[in-house]
């Protein structure tokens, strides 16, 4: 299984971006897609995850009601609508997919297919 993010890039306060995952090969053993960030000196943490079958959502704190996450299943691709973004958005943002419990839905040791990542930087 190979996830490939693409979408990042540099973008000024308040901007948008739209990330994409593509999957290929089969992730049929994993209910969920998620989104998760890092940005330097700090830990993992998940930003969105998606329920494949039933589409059901959950955001971090940090990005409810800026961040949308979507997927095509039919295209084995996630999404992640990023508007009003701030400084503090910046990190290498990773796209997963796994099988976490409803009470860790977006902690990262829930997941087992990861992609490489792509830079999201905000700045003026």
């Amino acid at each position: 299984v190979q996830l490939v993010e693409s979408g990042g890039g540099l973008v000024q306060p308040g901007g948008s971006l739209t990330l994409s995952c593509a999957a290929s090969g089969s992730t049929l053993d994993a209910h969920a897609m998620g989104w998760f960030r890092q940005a330097p000196g700090n830990e993992r943490e998940g930003v969105s995850c998606i329920n494949r079958s039933d589409g059901s959502t959950n955001y971090a704190d940090s990005v409810k009601g800026r961040f949308a996450i979507s997927r095509d299943n039919a295209k084995n691709t996630q999404y992640l609508q990023m508007d009003s973004l701030k400084f503090e958005d910046t990190a290498l943002y990773y796209c997963a997919a796994g099988q976490p419990a409803l009470s860790a839905l977006r902690l990262p040791s829930m997941y087992y297919y990861w992609g490489q990542g792509t830079q999201v930087t905000v700045s003026s």
